[in-house]
C-alpha cells in the first residue's frame, strides 16, 4: 500500500491545496494531511483549528486522513514507518526552497522520498499568507478558499484586531 503525506501549516487550507490533495488522493492508496506545527511560526489558527479546518474540506475524500505533528516531519514519517512525502510547487520561487528541504530530508532520512506535485494553473498564485491579507482589507475571497473557511477566517481575523 503506497501512503504519501502531504504535509503543512494550512494556515488557512486553501482551493490550491485542496486541489493537490485531489490529484494525489487519485494516485495514492491513502494520503494524510499533516497539519505541522512549528513553534517559532506565528499562525493565525491553532492547531486544532488548522486541523479541524482541513478535516472538514476532506471529509468526502474516501483514502485521505488529517493528523498533526509538531517538530521534523521526518521524524512522523520514521514513526510512522512512511517514506513518501508530497509538496506542492506553485512557482520558480519554491523550486529552490522545496529542493534544499527534499535534500536535507533525504540526508536525516535516507529512504523518504520527496515529490514535487506542480499547482495547476488555476491555483499556482494562491498562498495562506497572500489570502490571510485579503481578508484583512475585507478582498473577495471567493474561489480562493473552501467556502466554509471564509467564515472562519472572517471571524478569527475580528478577534485577532480587536
Amino acid at each position: 500500500m503506497k501512503i504519501a503525506v502531504y504535509p503543512g501549516s494550512f494556515d488557512p487550507i486553501t482551493t490550491g491545496h485542496l486541489d493537490i490533495i485531489h490529484r494525489i488522493s487519485r494516485i495514492y492508496d491513502e494520503v494524510i494531511v499533516l497539519v505541522s506545527h512549528t513553534p517559532n511560526k506565528n499562525y493565525l489558527f491553532s492547531t486544532i483549528e488548522r486541523f479541524q479546518m482541513v478535516q472538514d474540506c476532506v471529509e468526502n475524500f474516501k483514502n485521505v486522513k488529517v493528523e498533526t505533528h509538531q517538530g521534523l516531519t521526518i521524524d512522523y514519517l520514521k514513526s510512522k514507518n512512511l517514506n513518501i512525502i508530497v509538496r506542492g510547487l506553485r512557482a520558480v520561487v519554491d523550486f529552490e526552497y522545496e529542493m534544499a528541504m527534499a535534500n536535507m530530508n533525504k540526508k536525516l532520512y535516507p529512504e523518504v522520498e520527496t515529490i514535487l506535485m506542480f499547482s495547476t494553473p488555476d491555483y499556482y498564485y494562491i498562498s495562506s499568507r497572500a489570502i490571510k491579507e485579503i481578508a484583512r482589507f475585507n478582498g473577495k475571497l471567493d474561489g480562493l478558499i473552501p467556502d466554509n473557511v471564509k467564515p472562519l477566517l472572517i471571524q478569527k481575523l475580528k478577534e485577532v484586531m480587536r
